[in-house]
């Protein structure tokens, strides 16, 4: 069977969707039943592929939406017919895929649908093609319960609805003994004083409540004075002046660190010397980081709301994102209450454990045959 694997969409490998083909792909057989191939725009050639000798074909279209769903819609069936494919995996399934395929089609949803047009500014006729798209898709994978049922609600009609979490790299995603963690955890270009929480996404829109984290980080302040700093890590977005702004106004503005963007591969590090993570979204469809923090030893606060119970499971404490009161008190339990902190670290621990990039992969590869 040839797979095309469609990396439109995926911001060239340093988006969440970027990074999760980018982890399928490294867990992908390249001797078996199926013959993989990539597609998309010629500068991701090897941006996939680095671990794998995947097929990579170029595409010649300019980088606008416009321009790329309007190859979905005109070209893409011609080129699925020349390349001899007998399915197609659309990773950013919501934004690009055709209204109607001519080859077995899998879309992936990986966030709440209305939450991924409002972002992209989706004209009705945008979203009115994104739905008989994923509708007409032979299957629909989402990364939670959470996610799926919002496809409903959205009125996307597939019944063929499957949850695939996603995985964890647990060479990259461990813990390390105390002894060998630094005073300063250095990660260029920065060097972070210990000890911080730390909250990692991108500065996207309010309902990334990073401002409710910063005034709750005013409360921890005011009802601890312990030296702990607020890190802030995640790519700009349309957000990042209000978070700026709620920063710089803080009367803890000083022990606030806003660090922009950060590879994938830092993360670990970045989350290993942290005292906690604190996760406040509202609509998350992942839940990936509260995950991965947990598997680097970090104990997690975060927002009741989305995937997040379904990903952190008995092991997170849950507050509600709109309470700053409520979100403080979480975090002062977890940097005062020693017992609690190292109850949290261990149940973290081997909570992770059932997540697996391998995992991921031999589930969507059980999809592709059935």
């Amino acid at each position: 069977m040839k797979v095309g694997i469609d990396t439109f969409g995926l911001d060239h490998g340093k988006s969440g969707l970027g990074a999760y083909l980018i982890n399928l792909v490294n867990h992908l057989p390249e001797n078996s039943e199926f013959e993989f191939e990539l597609f998309g725009h010629e500068e991701d050639r090897y941006v996939y592929t680095s671990k794998k000798a995947f097929k990579f074909i170029g595409i010649d279209v300019q980088e606008t939406v416009h321009k790329i769903k309007k190859w979905h819609v005109k070209k893409a069936n011609g080129f699925f017919k020349k390349n001899g494919y007998d399915a197609v995996l659309f990773i950013a399934g919501s934004r690009f895929i055709p209204t109607k395929c001519n080859v077995k089609s899998i879309a992936f949803v990986n966030d709440v649908l209305s939450a991924v047009q409002s972002k992209n500014h989706m004209t009705f006729w945008r979203r009115n093609q994104a739905k008989k798209g994923l509708s007409a898709s032979d299957c629909i994978i989402v990364p939670s319960i959470f996610v799926k049922k919002a496809l409903k609600q959205s009125k996307v009609n597939n019944p063929n609805i499957q949850i695939v979490h996603y995985g964890i790299d647990h060479s990259q995603f461990f813990t390390v003994d105390a002894s060998y963690l630094t005073e300063v955890d250095s990660i260029k270009p920065f060097a972070i004083k210990k000890p911080y929480i730390i909250y990692a996404s991108r500065r996207q829109n309010e309902q990334k409540k990073h401002v409710e984290l910063i005034k709750a980080f005013e409360i921890f302040k005011q009802k601890t004075h312990l030296p702990h700093r607020l890190v802030i890590a995640g790519s700009e977005g349309p957000y990042t002046d209000i978070v700026s702004k709620a920063a710089f106004e803080s009367h803890y503005g000083r022990e606030i660190l806003i660090v922009g963007y950060f590879p994938h591969d830092d993360f670990p590090e970045l989350y290993r010397n942290s005292q906690m993570t604190v996760f406040p979204p509202i609509n998350e469809g992942v839940g990936l980081p509260v995950v991965e923090a947990m598997a680097a030893g970090v104990p997690v606060a975060c927002s009741k709301s989305g995937a997040l119970t379904e990903m952190a499971g008995p092991n997170a404490l849950y507050f509600d994102s709109d309470n700053i009161e409520e979100i403080a008190d979480c975090m002062i339990k977890i940097a005062t209450d020693e017992d609690l902190r190292n109850k949290m670290i261990q149940s973290g621990l081997e909570w992770s454990e059932r997540f697996s990039w391998s995992k991921t992969a031999d589930d969507i590869l059980r999809i592709l045959k059935e």
